[in-house]
This record gives C-alpha cells, sequence and structure tokens, in this order.
C-alpha cells in the first residue's frame, strides 16, 4: 500500500534527498540470500527514480531482520535510497 501511494502522489513530493524505511520486500538486489527478483522491487526504483534517488549499498551484506525460527533465513528489508 506504502508504494502505491508513493507512486500515487509521486508529482506531489519534492525536494526528497532521503528516503528510508522497512519495505518488506525480498529482493536478490539487496539481499544474495534471497533467491528471487520481486515485482515490487521494481516499482520501488521506479519511484526512487522519479525521485533521483539511488539505492545506497552497504560494503557488507547483513540481515536487517531477525527471524526466532533458526530453520528460515534472516532478511534484508529495511533499504535507504539517497
Amino acid at each position: 500500500m506504502a508504494l502505491k501511494y508513493l507512486k500515487n502522489t509521486e508529482t506531489n513530493i519534492s525536494n526528497v534527498i532521503i528516503m528510508t524505511g522497512d519495505f518488506n520486500i525480498r529482493d536478490s538486489l539487496w539481499d544474495s540470500n534471497s533467491p528471487f527478483h520481486s515485482i515490487y522491487s521494481d516499482m520501488l526504483f521506479d519511484i526512487t527514480d522519479s525521485f533521483s534517488l539511488g539505492l545506497s549499498n552497504l560494503t557488507e551484506n547483513f540481515p536487517t531482520r531477525f527471524l526466532d525460527n533458526d530453520q528460515n533465513s534472516n532478511l534484508v528489508l529495511d533499504l535507504v535510497f539517497t
């Protein structure tokens, strides 16, 4: 829903220099442990491109969400665009 809101209001938002959040999107673009690519990440990149923002990557890939279940892998869901 947040992506839909941003897409619908992108023309009303100006002077964005940073966008952060827990986007709840798993994708191999920023999480090497994720085996797939999401259409929602394409939508997110379209939105951030319209604001002239790029994904800030850390030098080391580490999870930002840690699961209680040892049988599932931890995830990277928190992203920063500058």
